[in-house]
């Protein structure tokens, strides 16, 4: 059941000029991308990789929200202090990744359904007491020949919902994640296609398991041509197709879209986004981010773990934040890129 307290949270996630940093890659995850670029991966240097981000000066000025995975909401910084208290100090609240990740989905060939409903009421309470105020759960969508199924978009729609009725109930605000995934050659009339029917799918759950949009956020992927089609789409029509969909989808009373980037390049994930926010039309929510490679890629390449250069790793991060919260607000030019801060 929404309470005030909860749509004030959905809210305050959404102001102008900021968004949220997903730092919630799970250990196989932030394991793969350090060995990419030689860095030993132990709960230490995971722990200081995410010590660097979350001190960065100027960091709230840009992000108001970090998703966090379980073993990150554990950790603190070298003085101690637990990472949820050092971000709520900055006026950034701490968020939690709740999803278990995906497993094949029986009868769906090629297709997948995340798992991580059982034992999630109590890890809820768990989490909250550590101090997180909202949570995250990511289904995953897949494009190809004769995919997704109805079976597929349907069964990820019942579990996203299931998860955000149980936040809600908890008292945190859930971000609802159906990423329909930019891997393969279709164009970006078919991406069109497969997200308004997830997101029709996603709503309609949603609803029936009584969750109030206006105590939630929703992280979809933008409508983009698949990562392969030889005809990619310009910024201009990725806004327009984008909004297109979500205004056929999301009900206004929702407070806020966080996009993910979604396999795009950091300066595609602006860009976009910059269009979205730059447009006469306003759109009825909020129009904001929940990026992880495009906010952090730049930051982990410059640190390479190398404790001496943290100060500059902590200069990518805060160029890439700035660069990001400016398309927050549609006002973001390239000449930004180059910046002196």
């Amino acid at each position: 059941m929404a309470t005030p307290d909860l749509e004030r949270t959905a809210r305050a996630l959404v102001p102008p000029a900021k968004g949220i940093l997903a730092a919630d890659e799970s250990t196989r995850t932030i394991t793969r991308r350090f060995a990419a670029l030689g860095i030993e991966s132990t709960a230490e240097t995971r722990r200081a990789y995410r010590q660097m981000l979350f001190t960065t000066p100027g960091t709230a000025e840009f992000i108001s929200g970090v998703i966090l995975f379980d073993e990150t909401i554990r950790q603190g910084v070298a003085d101690g202090t637990p990472f949820p208290e050092l971000l709520a100090r900055q006026g950034i609240a701490p968020g939690i990744k709740v999803d278990r990740g995906t497993t094949k989905l029986a009868g769906a060939p090629g297709e997948e359904i995340t798992e991580g409903l059982d034992g999630l009421r109590d890890r809820l309470v768990e989490y909250r007491a550590l101090g997180a105020t909202f949570a995250k759960w990511r289904a995953v969508i897949r494009i190809g020949p004769g995919l997704p199924t109805a079976r597929c978009i349907d069964a990820n729609a019942h579990a996203l919902a299931r998860y955000a009725s149980l936040c809600q109930e908890e008292g945190l605000v859930p971000i609802v994640e159906p990423e329909v995934l930019i891997d393969g050659d279709h164009p970006i009339a078919r991406c069109f296609e497969v997200t308004e029917v997830t997101l029709h799918s996603v709503f309609a759950a949603l609803q029936a398991l009584l969750v109030a949009p206006e105590a939630m956020l929703l992280k979809p992927s933008m409508v983009l041509s698949g990562s392969e089609c030889p005809q990619q789409a310009g910024v201009a029509e990725v806004a327009e197709a984008t909004l297109r969909c979500l205004r056929r989808t999301v009900p206004p009373a929702v407070p806020g879209i966080v996009f993910l980037s979604g396999g795009q390049s950091d300066e595609n994930a602006t860009l976009h986004l910059n269009a979205m926010n730059a447009r006469e039309e306003r759109a009825p929510w909020q129009l904001s981010f929940s990026y992880g490679r495009a906010l952090q890629g730049a930051a982990m390449a410059t640190w390479k773990g190398d404790p001496a250069r943290v100060p500059a790793g902590q200069q990518a991060f805060g160029q890439r934040a700035r660069c990001t919260g400016a398309a927050r607000d549609g006002r973001y030019t390239p000449a930004l890129e180059h910046a002196v801060v």
